[in-house]
């Protein structure tokens, strides 16, 4: 057929059955499109033809060539690797073991995470990459799992909204807290209101106990005066690049990156870099070179420089990274790479890579089954739509989708179900204590309203509180002032709010100790845990992280979790209401029938008595009004009887065919499931079915006792069927229909006789 001749828009296959990445806008990447002087070249996730081949050369203990660079060719980054990263005694040893060799090693818990550490002090970059593209993705989250430095995982959530309202940050920054992240950030949309967040973030941070480190991410020199006054605790929003162009356009260096950690380091502040794959395509500056290399190279100067950690795994080039092949792959061992040089890991999964939530899942599951220091580098504890670095992995909206990841997989992503009544407790406290250091700093006046407006509310879109022209003014005040986290503490004591003050003035605290400077510190019941007092010790089952007791206890601690009381408290709301809408009464044992037009309705042993509607919501009383009807308006005559020997719906189908006069039954469970049965035919090999329940009218039920009808007379009717829309009606109702199930067998009794039944429709069954 020729393609002219197809009408507009058709699909060959004659269906059009595929979402193409199209909907989403997303559209995977060229390539070979990307080489900034040579079209043709373009880099890969892995190895790209332009990488350098893994090589060194030490004269006197100095680096000479470097992946096949001479010295005098050195860009700066090679310089400072060359300078700060090899280890001159350890590299022989290491450049010399083959790739594959070291790439087994990895993946073989019997050797030791310290051994491999040393050894990747004497790798190139070069030399790692080509030792990590040789793991597949299961390998390489394996390969995490007993490379990460703290044996405990964590997590970092972001807390922003669209409006820089510091009461609604300090509300969230709380809720956060109770949720149990190790780490909370913020940013902003006006950025003169930075610090404003801080400090709102800060006291937010402050409510329930004490610990979860903080960092208002701005400009870098802002950023480092709200460090210098008090407010935040850590930072890692310092920026290198593996290529020495997109460095420059940066207005930066690896020099004046390291003098940037040392200068947080000096004061007590906890600092991580920030790279990723893709950053470089983003700048402007790849040169053409693979995703893993470039990445490579960013982690030895991460590591030369002396800084705790990396935020790596994407980060904001997740997006373009997920686009190309092996992208997702890419993510992971660049996420191992970082662990193997022994750097603290926050493990991106912040920027949302796709609109897939199938594609979003799957990125995070290897990270959250191998635990990461920090699983992410920013979950979204707002909703998406405040989320001031864009929308994460997993913002407000997907926190009941992780928690019941975590308890899927008996893992630890970090946090831990809250009770709805314990947030509205924390978010209340956070929001009396900002009005209070507001008050007391002549900042500002925040009403009743607007913190109750702020309390109950899921995002922004829904308070009355301040604008972002309010915010600046308050922010203003408190930098020209030079308001410091000092003046933020005896404001809280003076104001009554002791227990924030003291828990505030904690975290400040560990800047002189500094004990959390270590890698991979977090604190957790009052203590820093670090790769130092808490090491990960994986060698094998059995060994490494494992829940324990009581944090397993905490992590199954979900809302909305069904058992059998709950079921029953359900079905009992329904009871006074179907008493007024249907009678029943017990009328002695059940005969086989005579009359020809006879079908017999077999109901449940629960149904109404224990059980009041179906699982679509239904009223039991009226689904037996509607199958009745249908029965009388075919000409049938319906019988109820209750068999208390079964509850399976085949069996009280077959069992009601069984004394029918007409040899047709109809079986019925109180949840809405039913069939119609013929006498003499095999259990299961019914006339028709409703397994559908969820989904099943009552025009449905009627239409099942006219077609009940239709058979006892000897006919064929067309089939009732119930249509779906491909819902997981499995997945939504297996637990409700579980528990439902068993009350129905509890209720059963071994050879039970049938016992007929008789029903009185009310007014209110109508």
């Amino acid at each position: 057929m020729d393609d002219t001749a197809k009408p507009a828009g058709a699909n060959p296959s004659g269906a059009n059955r595929w979402r193409r990445f199209a909907d989403w806008d997303e559209r995977p990447l060229r390539l070979d499109r990307f080489a900034v002087e040579d079209a043709e070249n373009g880099f890969a996730a892995f190895a790209s033809p332009n990488d350098p081949k893994p090589g060194l050369e030490l004269k006197n203990g100095r680096v000479v060539s470097l992946d096949g660079k001479a010295e005098a060719d050195f860009d700066m980054i090679d310089l400072f690797i060359a300078r700060h990263h090899i280890d001159p005694e350890i590299a022989p040893q290491a450049m010399a073991m083959d790739s594959a060799a070291l790439a087994r090693m990895l993946v073989d818990f019997n050797v030791p995470r310290t051994e491999l550490t040393r050894l990747a002090h004497g790798l190139t970059p070069a030399k790692l990459a080509e030792v990590v593209a040789q793991l597949n993705a299961m390998e390489i989250a394996f390969a995490y799992s007993k490379m990460r430095a703290r044996k405990t995982p964590g997590n970092q959530g972001h807390v922003t909204n669209a409006k820089d309202d510091p009461l609604q940050l300090a509300a969230d920054a709380a809720t956060a807290v109770a949720f149990g992240f190790d780490e909370i950030e913020t940013t902003q949309r006006v950025a003169r209101n930075a610090w404003s967040n801080a400090v709102a973030c800060a006291v937010g941070g402050a409510v329930g106990r004490w610990g979860t480190l903080f960092q208002c991410s701005s400009e870098e020199a802002e950023e480092l005066q709200i460090g210098m006054a008090g407010f935040s605790s850590y930072a890692e929003t310092v920026s290198v690049y593996g290529t020495e162009r997109a460095f420059i356009d940066g207005d930066d260096t690896p020099w004046s990156k390291a003098f940037l950690a040392a200068a947080y380091a000096s004061r007590g502040i906890k600092m991580r870099c920030t790279s990723g794959a893709g950053s470089e395509l983003l700048m402007g500056f790849h040169e053409s070179k693979s995703l893993l290399y470039l990445e490579a190279r960013c982690l030895c100067l991460q590591r030369a420089m002396g800084v705790q950690g990396t935020q790596n795994g994407g980060i904001d080039g997740a997006p373009v990274t997920s686009t190309v092949p092996g992208g997702v792959r890419e993510l992971l061992a660049e996420n191992l790479l970082a662990v193997w040089l022994d750097l603290e890991c926050a493990s991106g999964n912040d920027a949302r890579s796709s609109e897939s939530e199938m594609r979003v899942a799957a990125k995070i599951t290897p990270t959250l089954l191998a635990g990461s220091d920090l699983v992410c580098s920013g979950f979204g504890t707002i909703k998406a739509y405040d989320n001031s670095f864009n929308p994460s992995s997993f913002n407000g909206e997907e926190m009941e989708d992780f928690l019941v990841l975590q308890r899927d997989f008996e893992v630890d992503g970090g946090l831990t179900p809250v009770d709805e009544s314990k947030v509205l407790d924390v978010r209340g406290r956070g929001l009396d204590a900002i009005a209070a250091v507001f008050e007391e700093l002549d900042l500002g006046k925040p009403t009743p309203a607007m913190k109750a407006s702020v309390q109950v509310a899921s995002g922004s879109a829904e308070t009355n509180s301040y604008t972002p022209r309010d915010v600046s003014i308050i922010s203003d005040a408190i930098k020209a002032r030079g308001i410091t986290v000092v003046d933020v503490i005896l404001a809280l004591d003076k104001r009554g709010f002791a227990a924030e003050a003291e828990n505030l003035l904690n975290v400040v605290k560990l800047r002189v100790s500094g004990d959390y400077l270590q890698t991979s510190a977090v604190v957790r019941d009052g203590k820093v845990l670090s790769a130092v007092n808490d090491p990960n010790d994986y060698t094998g089952p059995g060994t490494g992280y494992r829940l324990g007791e009581k944090r397993r206890d905490e992590i199954m601690h979900i809302r909305d979790v069904l058992d059998r009381e709950a079921v029953l408290r359900d079905q009992n709301r329904h009871a006074r209401t179907e008493a007024r809408r249907i009678v029943y009464r017990d009328m002695g044992p059940a005969d086989i029938g005579d009359d020809p037009t006879e079908v017999v309705v077999g109901i449940s042993p629960a149904f109404g008595l224990k059980l009041f509607q179906t699982t679509a919501g239904h009223s039991l009383a009226q689904v037996l009004k509607e199958l009745t009807a249908g029965i009388k308006a075919k000409g049938g005559k319906p019988r109820i009887v209750r068999f208390r020997h079964t509850a399976d719906t085949s069996f009280l189908g077959l069992s009601a065919a069984g004394i029918a006069g007409s040899g047709i039954g109809i079986g019925i469970q109180a949840k809405g499931t039913a069939v119609i049965h013929q006498r003499g035919r095999l259990p299961h090999n019914n006339l028709e079915l409703f397994s559908n329940a969820p989904i099943t009218t009552l025009e449905h039920y009627r239409r099942l006792g006219e077609n009940a009808v239709v058979y006892a007379q000897g006919e064929i009717p067309e089939p009732v069927v119930v249509p779906t829309k491909g819902q997981a009606l499995g997945a939504r109702f297996h637990a409700q229909t579980a528990l439902i199930y068993a009350i129905e067998t509890s209720l059963t009794e071994e050879g039970a006789k049938p016992e007929n039944v008789e029903i009185r429709l009310l007014e209110g069954a109508a």
